[in-house]
């Protein structure tokens, strides 16, 4: 566990952070993160009328694009930011969003087809509840997805830090949360590493997808 992922500082950081996330990804990102979720989320091999949740939702762009793709599924979402909550509600008024800590879930043991996860997972302090808490609520043979950075080339990692330095920080107040959000990125397990730490709780590996040369990894499970 690292000291830093506090869950209270943790959910300080986002929810002041809320206002401003959209518009900060969508410069980080050059606009590509909405497209990279959508990709990733048409990976999902699900059928119409499944149950599915969203951890960690944020401002809940995951959710919306899982709600868009399978419009007869009951879409779920949770995350323990109220203002990132706040946010995803009036974007996405046909999800189910929550206030609820992902280490502890209110959900019944067995009751998802899948739970998905995206950007979160490296900012949990006890990471290992938060997989055990998934693969408690999904069905045998549920999906469970991961989606955050792979691992890129080096220039692509320059060219992140360098756009953050000068088109993020000299705008902000928060210059802690941006390099604390540096230092996530690059401190969190490799995809590789991940897969085996994930199927170490109870997963199958079904597929990985690479987005932007790697920048981006997604990676598929089934709960065994």
């Amino acid at each position: 566990m690292n000291s830093d992922k506090i869950p209270e500082n943790i959910k300080s950081m986002f929810n002041d952070l809320a206002q401003r996330y959209d518009f900060f990804n969508t410069i980080i990102s050059f606009g590509l993160h909405k497209i990279i979720k959508k990709f990733a989320v048409n990976e999902l091999n699900m059928k119409q009328g499944s149950k599915i949740l969203d951890l960690c939702t944020g401002t809940g762009d995951i959710a919306g694009f899982i709600k868009q793709r399978f419009p007869d599924s009951d879409v779920f979402a949770v995350d323990f930011s109220e203002k990132m909550l706040s946010i995803a509600a009036s974007k996405y008024p046909d999800i189910d969003f929550s206030l609820q800590d992902c280490c502890d879930l209110h959900f019944e043991d067995n009751y998802f087809d899948a739970v998905t996860i995206s950007f979160g997972l490296r900012n949990i302090e006890n990471y290992s509840k938060v997989l055990y808490e998934a693969h408690r609520v999904l069905k045998k043979d549920g999906v469970f997805m991961h989606l955050d950075f792979g691992e890129s080339p080096e220039f692509l990692n320059t060219l992140f830090k360098l756009v953050i330095k000068l088109l993020v920080i000299p705008f902000v107040k928060d210059k802690d949360t941006w390099a604390y959000l540096i230092q996530s990125k690059e401190t969190f397990f490799t995809p590789d590493r991940l897969i085996k730490i994930v199927e170490d709780k109870g997963f199958k590996l079904t597929k990985k997808k690479n987005f932007l040369f790697g920048v981006i990894s997604a990676q598929y499970f089934n709960a065994c």
